[in-house]
């Protein structure tokens, strides 16, 4: 009966989405569309409820009612049929969740087949129908399953559907989720990517090879790929089984940084895991996103602020982001025992948001915290803060204790028009147990247009990767703005006023200073044209260039 039940629940949601952005007609309501559209137009950026009022008035009139996709695909229609000319800004103010490319490039989220997981930790769920960790009605967790865990059906599906709802999908960041990515066969990833990397390109290969092949010049591109795995699993030869992939960003566990409180857990690592994957990771050139947990068995909202300090303090750590995601009691996880023989209790509501809010408060500006919660539906919580928005809530409680967060993502400039003269490039300089870290980025006030991470490894050190290892690295490059097409000019948005070329000269020049020969870069299979115009040519597995 449950299955049933679950069957038509996720039935329904999808009948109700393909409702919501079916295409509608425009023939004979060409007029009063033209009339709609340029009126949200005049009044964007528009609130859900601003754009009801408007549109019950023209409903009122006999006009039928339009989603905001169902509206971008009759401004579509109207602009071949010569009633409108094209503009983009109509497109991104028509966008449903226009935070989904706003940050520069659109992700892409799929999740591989479950697998047996290495862990046993405690925290975990448990659900045999899903990758370890994940539940069913998670709403990515859904996607997959309904298209089998296809890795070329999910990633096409998911295109699509970002197209439909006016999101550009030339520039994609490919996330692989699914439990610890390590522990799958080889063979299963490499064949995983490769028809993600179908998928974008929209043709078949014979192989990853020409794969990625394709998408190095093709009309969209794999702008970034990312996988999650344990500190456990970070040797020399997967970081160069990850570059084979073409992995940049590699999302790595480390949930807490004391010993008991791992142990207490059965995490079945250390916290020196943590620090030596974090450093051959960052030598390599990945971004690192690291997950950290409060509120887990034995730790108290006292020592999980305590711990959370660590994280900047450590030089063995200082991640690149940051998901938050506060324990949550769910019955299929072992912890749910615990709770029932009274030996966990999870935070209150308001503990929580006390917490969070301090935490957030510590976070160095070279940072970005991408959650502050997993996205399992609350109706799976038994007990604990059991609110979807709690980034929105955290947010709203800063503001009112006057309390300010400098992370990135707290400082992005988004949509913003960026005046050039309005931006100063800063350099921050810091240190880590293996490198010296140079974030550079294009500031004005509390906004932020760009920025560039440099690493310098220090001497001595002993590197993973023989093919850079006596080269400066740049392990990011990022410029905020909307998404816009390849090729594509911008009105001002920080994407298209060169930042991302000022931000590589100037690594060259520290790089230079500094006494290197040479200069690495990290780069996805679908930058690798815009690097080969920076100067750098492709080896291997990176890309690099002479430092004259």
């Amino acid at each position: 009966m449950a299955s049933m039940n679950r069957s038509i629940d996720e039935g329904t949601r999808e009948f109700y989405w393909q409702e919501k952005h079916k295409s509608l007609s425009v023939k004979g309501f060409e007029s009063e569309l033209v009339n709609l559209i340029e009126e949200i137009q005049s009044l964007a950026p528009l609130k859900p409820e601003a754009y009801n009022k408007i549109l019950m008035g023209y409903v009122r009139q006999g006009l039928p009612w339009f989603s905001k996709s169902q509206l971008l695909g009759a401004y579509h229609d109207l602009c071949k049929d010569g009633w409108m000319s094209f503009d983009q800004d109509i497109v991104t103010t028509l966008q449903v969740k226009p935070t989904r490319s706003q940050a520069g490039v659109t992700v892409v989220t799929v999740l591989t087949k479950p697998y047996p997981c290495p862990g046993k930790c405690i925290f975990c769920p448990t659900d045999v129908r899903m990758p370890k960790s994940y539940l069913h009605d998670e709403p990515g967790a859904m996607r997959a399953e309904r298209h089998g865990f296809d890795p070329y059906h999910q990633t096409a599906a998911r295109l699509e559907a970002l197209e439909r709802i006016g999101h550009p999908v030339d520039k994609i960041e490919l996330l692989i989720l699914g439990g610890t990515w390590s522990s799958y066969r080889r063979d299963y990833q490499e064949w995983f990517v490769q028809r993600c990397l179908d998928a974008i390109n929209g043709s078949e290969s014979s192989s990853l090879i020409e794969a990625q092949r394709q998408n190095a010049s093709g009309g969209r591109r794999n702008v970034g790929l990312v996988v999650e795995t344990r500190p456990d699993h970070i040797n020399p030869e997967e970081l160069s089984w990850l570059r084979f992939l073409g992995v940049t960003k590699v999302q790595i566990g480390i949930q807490s940084l004391d010993d008991k409180i791992l142990s207490l857990n059965n995490r079945g690592e250390k916290v020196q895991d943590s620090r030596r994957a974090i450093n051959q990771l960052r030598l390599a050139g990945f971004k690192i996103h690291a997950h950290w947990m409060p509120n887990l068995l034995g730790a108290t909202s006292e020592s999980d602020l305590q711990d959370f300090g660590r994280l900047w303090e450590d030089p063995g750590l200082k991640p690149d982001e940051l998901k938050i995601y506060p324990t949550m009691l769910v019955k299929n996880a072992e912890l749910y025992e615990y709770w029932k023989r009274g030996e966990y209790q999870p935070y209150s509501e308001s503990e929580l948001v006390d917490l969070l809010s301090a935490c957030k408060t510590q976070v160095p500006p070279y940072v970005r915290i991408n959650r502050i919660i997993r996205d399992i539906p609350t109706t799976n919580v038994v007990e604990g803060n059991k609110r979807a928005n709690l980034r929105q809530i955290v947010q709203e409680h800063m503001k009112v204790e006057g309390l300010v967060c400098r992370c990135i993502r707290c400082r992005e400039v988004r949509r913003r028009t960026v005046n050039l003269a309005d931006f100063f490039l800063r350099r921050l300089r810091y240190d880590t147990e293996s490198t010296i870290e140079f974030f550079l980025s294009f500031e004005s006030g509390r906004h932020i247009a760009g920025f560039l991470r440099l690493s310098l490894p220090k001497s001595g050190v002993d590197h993973p990767i023989q093919e850079v290892a006596d080269q400066a690295m740049i392990r990011e490059v990022h410029i905020y703005g909307p998404a816009l097409t390849i090729g594509e000019k911008g009105k001002g948005e920080a994407q298209h006023v060169g930042l991302g070329s000022r931000l590589i000269a100037e690594s060259k020049r520290i790089a230079r200073e500094a006494g290197y020969k040479r200069l690495a870069v990290i780069s996805a299979i679908g930058t690798r044209e815009y690097y080969d115009r920076q100067g750098f040519r492709l080896g291997k597995l990176y890309m690099s260039c002479k430092l004259n």
